[in-house]
């Protein structure tokens, strides 16, 4: 792994992770694009200009989730105010490669948080541990990009930034019918600890000693 500081955010070169891609295989109602490998991508903070982009990216996460006949995010919810109150506590991230222009382009964004989640207060089980933990919200990959292993290089940039703050433990929540967001905790070694509730419903909740 490449890494670069710049001198305004962070950024993390990176090389799509295809090591535990299945090929030929994909949900129903799954775009399947035949993308060419993933070579190099940025991982940085959002920026306002972004916006835009992660809304399109959200959107296209609602719509294949509404097709796969998962229930998360089919209520409205993530919302541009929740985007805005991420880039303002500084929880945005997104990952970016150089598009079709020569531009970098938005391919994937989430929120990480190290402030915790009140939710997990109230869990409905027993978390793996007791200190202090990072959490990512709002994960979301362009259709563009699915089959690249960006989600998976999102996590793992997650869990970059929470070693170098000395916090050992990464905690994550997803809908029980969104098969995709599953495989992917089981396959990054997240234990699921048990369920969480939100305003919109439970959720399964997973932790990963880092």
């Amino acid at each position: 792994m490449q890494t670069r500081r710049h001198p305004a955010i962070f950024s993390y070169l990176c090389t799509g992770d295809r090591s535990a891609q299945q090929p030929g295989r994909h949900l129903p109602g799954m775009p399947n694009p035949q993308t060419p490998p993933m070579e190099q991508t940025l991982f940085r903070s959002a920026t306002p200009a972004d916006v835009p982009r992660i809304l399109q990216i959200i959107r296209q996460a609602q719509r294949r989730m509404a097709a796969a006949g998962s229930l998360q995010w089919q209520d409205g919810y993530p919302a541009p105010g929740n985007i805005d109150d991420d880039l303002k506590h500084r929880y945005g991230h997104v990952i970016t490669r150089e598009g079709a222009s020569g531009e970098p382009t938005v391919i994937a964004y989430g929120a990480i948080v190290f402030d915790g989640e009140p939710a997990y207060e109230a869990l409905d089980g027993a978390w793996l541990t007791r200190g202090d933990y990072v959490v990512v919200h709002r994960l979301a990959v362009a259709d563009e990009a699915l089959g690249n292993g960006i989600g998976r290089e999102f996590l793992k940039q997650t869990e970059q930034l929470a070693r170098e703050r000395g916090i050992r433990a990464f905690r994550i929540d997803t809908n029980f019918d969104n098969r995709r967001m599953l495989r992917i905790l089981a396959q990054t070694g997240f234990v699921r600890c048990g369920k969480v509730v939100y305003r919109s419903g439970e959720r399964e909740a997973f932790e990963k000693l880092l």
